[in-house]
């Protein structure tokens, strides 16, 4: 008996030894790389083995691109140019539940912003596409027949029925100022199921990242000032959280002596006339999206007393307004 209880004693350390290697060996990392919606789409996975994280990274970019069907206004035949096309007709439209939540998100948001930020705000982001493209600025009459078309008041919701209905004419949604931080929100539930210890997902500088790196307490993010040589960052230590930048270092419109930033205010139809660079860090992806055009339009000053309608969210925001720069960052960038 005493023999046997030894050998029996043996193979059970042994196979505890075979199990603890196995299930605490350090996870391999694999990145991944795309193009996506008009940028680069990257996603980096800690994983035991390839197989699993290849896996999971096919069923995250096939989650984007279905998403991009559903919410793109460049692709002709989307579904949300499908709606748009309803605008003004008095039909309630059956959506997708993505485009559905995504739209009662933004507006959501754009309520609560006071309307720095508008999903219906395609007719004017169609004028200064054109604007950026051509070196032309758009005609003041152009531009408020556009104005006629927004607001996001306009739009209704039948939770019901999951369907939306556009009460003006000529009305069109753009949800590219969430859109990508509501894509990866949906594309961390993808991950989720996969055996992966830790994800960061990143598209065209909207991140979420989901727990840390083996031995880290966090993914190292590096959040520069925007201006061409600044070496001076900030490093944020992300996890179960996502980040954005938006400002207009690279993408603008230079006319009459005057730059106009991408970003624009959707209650004056133009791109904003000085330098703002707004970073939010946010529970989700949507939300750190959006808010960082909300808070570049409401600018330095007005961003410290918005912040508090949105909890969870963290500022650091940078301005340059008539030659004076001046630098905001909330408790949670410290």
């Amino acid at each position: 008996m005493h023999t046997k209880g030894s050998g029996f004693r043996q193979a059970l350390f042994l196979w505890l030894a075979l199990t603890s290697t196995t299930l605490f060996a350090q996870p391999n990392r694999f990145t991944f790389q795309r193009g996506l919606m008009g940028t680069q789409f990257k996603v980096i996975l800690y994983a035991q083995d390839s197989l699993t994280a290849h896996h999971a990274y096919q069923a995250v970019s096939a989650r984007m691109d279905t998403l991009n069907q559903i919410m793109s206004d460049y692709l002709d035949g989307s579904e949300i140019n499908r709606l748009s096309a309803s605008g003004g007709s008095g039909q309630w439209v059956p959506v997708s539940r993505e485009l559905f939540d995504v739209l009662t998100k933004a507006v959501t948001i754009a309520r609560i912003s006071g309307g720095r930020y508008d999903p219906t705000i395609g007719p004017l982001s169609l004028l200064w596409r054109r604007a950026v493209r051509r070196n032309q600025f758009p005609s003041a009459s152009e531009r408020k027949k556009a104005r006629k078309s927004v607001g996001y008041q306009h739009l209704e919701f039948d939770a019901a029925r999951q369907a939306i209905r556009l009460n003006r004419p000529n009305m069109r949604l753009d949800v590219g100022g969430i859109g990508q931080g509501f894509a990866i929100d949906e594309a961390l539930l993808v991950i989720k199921p996969f055996p992966v210890q830790a994800a960061l997902l990143d598209i065209g500088g909207d991140i979420l990242a989901y727990n840390a790196p083996p031995q880290q307490s966090g993914w190292r993010i590096d959040v520069g000032s925007g201006k061409t040589g600044d070496t001076d960052t900030l490093t944020v230590n992300l996890r179960n959280a996502a980040i954005t930048t938006s400002g207009d270092t690279y993408r603008f419109l230079n006319y009459k002596g005057r730059r106009y930033s991408h970003i624009m205010n959707p209650r004056s139809g133009l791109g904003l006339r000085h330098f703002v660079r707004a970073t939010v860090k946010a529970p989700e992806g949507y939300q750190a999206d959006a808010l960082t055009k909300v808070f570049s339009v409401a600018g330095w000053r007005k961003s410290r007393r918005l912040l508090h309608r949105f909890p969870g969210a963290e500022l650091y925001i940078i301005e340059n307004k008539g030659g004076k720069i001046r630098s905001w960052q909330s408790s949670g960038f410290r």
